[in-house]
């Protein structure tokens, strides 16, 4: 917060809960309620600790009151492999990384992060959607410069961008690629990234992941 200038948020990348195509909960509700009377019995993977894929799964373990063990890997590939063996039950990814698994049925979803659902997995209903209300989480890129950037150069950078972000060719290709294209103003974005750092602090706090 002190050694940037906020620019613009760019986009956001909703994340989803992803088990094999055979797990016996068909929804979110029935996920928990199988991890409700099972306990502990639930293996979740990441692509590292403090990863926001981590972060996420914490906060859905708190949000939810579920027990599920916590499995990092090092990266989303090795945790989706690890999926496909049955070595873990869910893992919670990008929606980018799991789009194409999961269109070709290796893969199925049960929710996805965010508070509106994902243009590149339509039919996959919210976390909020599925009987947590409020929740909303999710990976998110945005342009920051140095400290002490004078005020209209800040301007012109902000308007320049969003700009080059609303143009459809811009929208359909990042659309395209899983992420939620989102713009803001200088203020906007800082005052998001200051609810993130709350937002995410609890949920680091209540686990305490570390990055490695």
């Amino acid at each position: 917060m002190k050694d940037f200038t906020h620019i613009t948020l760019t986009g956001t990348v909703p994340l989803a809960l992803a088990v094999q195509p055979s797990f016996p909960a068909k929804s979110l509700k029935e996920f928990i309620a199988l991890a409700k009377a099972k306990p502990g019995s639930i293996n979740y993977g990441s692509a590292g600790l403090g990863s926001s894929n981590h972060i996420v799964g914490e906060m859905l373990k708190t949000e939810a009151g579920i027990d599920m063990a916590h499995v990092p890997f090092q990266g989303g590939a090795p945790a989706m492999a690890s999926l496909l063996a049955n070595q873990i039950q869910l893992y919670v990814g990008t929606v980018p990384t799991l789009a194409a698994m999961v269109k070709a049925n290796r893969l199925r979803t049960l929710a996805v992060s965010t508070s509106q659902r994902s243009a590149a997995l339509p039919d996959v209903p919210t976390i909020a959607e599925s009987g947590l209300p409020g929740f909303d989480a999710s990976s998110w890129f945005c342009i920051v410069v140095p400290a002490g950037i004078p005020r209209q150069i800040v301007t012109r950078l902000n308007s320049e961008i969003v700009a080059i972000l609303q143009r459809p060719e811009s929208r359909e290709r990042l659309t395209a690629a899983g992420v939620n294209v989102e713009t803001t103003t200088p203020e906007g974005l800082r005052s998001y990234v200051q609810s993130e750092i709350q937002k995410m602090g609890k949920a680091v706090k209540a686990s305490g992941a570390k990055v490695e």
